[in-house]
């Protein structure tokens, strides 16, 4: 049985990324054995793929922030003791970082990652035993797929399948019929107006079209929060586990998201998602599928609420 590890850490729309490669391995390489090296805060998202065996936290975004720690320590050593309890027939750096090239070196295996060229960090290359060129160009789905497949020599099948699985009841009560409003991001530059989202919102629900508005931070909750006061009957919910987000976005009628990694997860559901992009060119890290997904806008031409409406109607 090939052992395969994968790492690809963070963030979360990146992890998302990551996981059409590991179907591809599943499908093309009999017997196949996936192990994961993810950040721990997004390790629910790779428990959700059938096809990986093991899923490693790893917590580099915690143990900068206290390096002097003892406990920080003794959770390095235990991570580095989970890494190498296994030999490796490929070790595949899909990150293309330093760090995360760092984490490739203290596994054991034949370690694969893109080459100077082909890499984010173009000193990452150093790290590895094989490095493969890869089109920097390309969307970063394909890039991890063609990474895979060329470290492992098979062809990139036709297709893109996510493979997650999000089984189980929706984590809160709704109507039939209710829309995901994802209205948060990492950085101001990329949110939608609030009067957009209202906008939106208001259209929605008189379509009988539920709104939902879930959030990760205080501030997101706040703003939330303020957007649903303006929607007959939307609901901000509680904080929401990634795996509780999942099954409920698997059962939504529709989303509607900014640059956020939760639309990533969502459209990788098969859920219809819109993109909203005013900060960031979605041609390499839009959201990509098979036909449920739109990307609008891009970067400093945030999209009408109209054209979001069209979109809407188009794909119902």
């Amino acid at each position: 049985m090939p052992r395969i590890l994968f790492i690809k850490t963070s963030s979360l729309g990146d992890v998302v990324h990551n996981c059409p490669a590991v179907s591809d391995v599943a499908r093309c390489v009999p017997g196949a054995v996936v192990d994961w090296i993810v950040e721990d805060a997004f390790a629910e998202i790779a428990a959700l793929h059938p096809s990986v065996r093991r899923v490693i936290p790893i917590g580099v975004r915690r143990w900068r922030s206290d390096l002097l720690s003892p406990a920080t320590w003794s959770e390095f050593a235990a991570f580095r003791k989970a890494l190498r309890a296994e030999r490796y027939d490929a070790v595949i750096d899909s990150q293309g970082l330093v760090k995360s090239a760092l984490v490739a070196a203290m596994a054991l295996g034949s370690r694969h990652g893109f080459d100077r060229a082909s890499a984010r960090e173009p000193f990452a290359a150093h790290f590895y035993d094989n490095v493969h060129a890869v089109a920097p160009g390309l969307h970063a789905v394909e890039r991890n797929r063609r990474l895979a497949a060329a470290a492992l020599g098979y062809a990139v099948p036709e297709g893109c399948d996510y493979g997650l699985r999000a089984d189980g009841e929706p984590p809160i009560r709704t109507r039939t019929s209710y829309a995901l409003l994802l209205t948060m991001t990492s950085r101001d530059d990329k949110l939608w107006p609030e009067e957009h989202w209202r906008s939106l919102g208001g259209w929605l629900e008189a379509r009988g079209v539920h709104c939902l508005l879930p959030w990760g931070t205080e501030e997101e909750r706040r703003r939330c929060g303020r957007i649903a006061k303006a929607i007959p009957g939307a609901v901000v919910p509680q904080h929401l586990s990634l795996a509780g987000l999942a099954r409920l976005a698997r059962s939504a009628h529709c989303v509607v998201g900014v640059d956020t990694g939760l639309a990533h997860l969502a459209a990788a559901l098969n859920v219809p998602v819109v993109g909203l992009y005013s900060g960031s060119d979605p041609a390499l890290t839009g959201l990509y599928g098979n036909g449920r997904v739109l990307n609008l806008g891009g970067v400093g031409k945030p999209p009408a609420v109209a054209q979001v409406q069209a979109a809407l109607e188009a794909m119902q």
